[in-house]
């Protein structure tokens, strides 16, 4: 799985199943999204789209696919660990999810959507995301690097388009259009 997620040999751009990418991600960060003792599982929910086939560099897509999905499950552990009573109970309403839809644009473009149920983030936050260095994490848990070398490889190298949607206690969603056939 981590050969398919790296595709070291597959250097150039060529045409890919973004699914695949999608899901060897997954399958990568399986043991995050796991039930553990004291946590809830995060239940990951797949809208796949029938997507045809997208030129791209296929190993760096899959390199903001888990940026953006270590990001959601970070901020789902986050928000249960902050909806914890004193006497260590769960008080989340609903259950931890990310949910993943995939679906072609007019017909030149794909889009990946990755969501999350979690706390969201205020319009300040979320307006500073791209920035390189930006990070609500604890000193040492982040480098502030990932969306923003995300959106580098979302925007110019594959001539994309990458924005977030969010607000305070609404979830958080990312979109990602890659266009289906790069111009040369």
């Amino acid at each position: 799985s981590l050969r398919n997620f790296s595709r070291l040999d597959e250097a150039e751009m060529k045409p890919v199943d973004m699914h695949e990418g999608i899901d060897s991600t997954l399958l990568i960060l399986q043991n995050r999204l796991k039930a553990r003792s004291g946590r809830v599982g995060i239940l990951v929910i797949k809208e796949y789209g029938d997507l045809p086939r997208v030129d791209c560099y296929a190993g760096q897509l899959n390199q903001v696919f888990m940026n953006v999905l270590s990001n959601a499950i970070d901020a789902l552990e986050e928000s249960a660990l902050n909806s914890t009573t004193a006497d260590n109970r769960q008080v989340r309403a609903e259950s931890p999810q990310i949910r993943i839809r995939t679906e072609v644009l007019d017909g030149e473009w794909v889009a990946i959507r990755i969501a999350d149920n979690g706390p969201g983030m205020t319009e300040l936050v979320r307006r500073k995301l791209f920035d390189p260095f930006f990070t609500t994490k604890p000193v040492g848990k982040g480098t502030g690097l990932g969306l923003s070398i995300s959106y580098q490889i979302v925007v110019e190298k594959h001539g994309g388009r990458f924005h977030c949607v969010s607000a305070l206690g609404q979830g958080t969603e990312f979109v990602i259009e890659i266009p289906i056939e790069q111009k040369s």
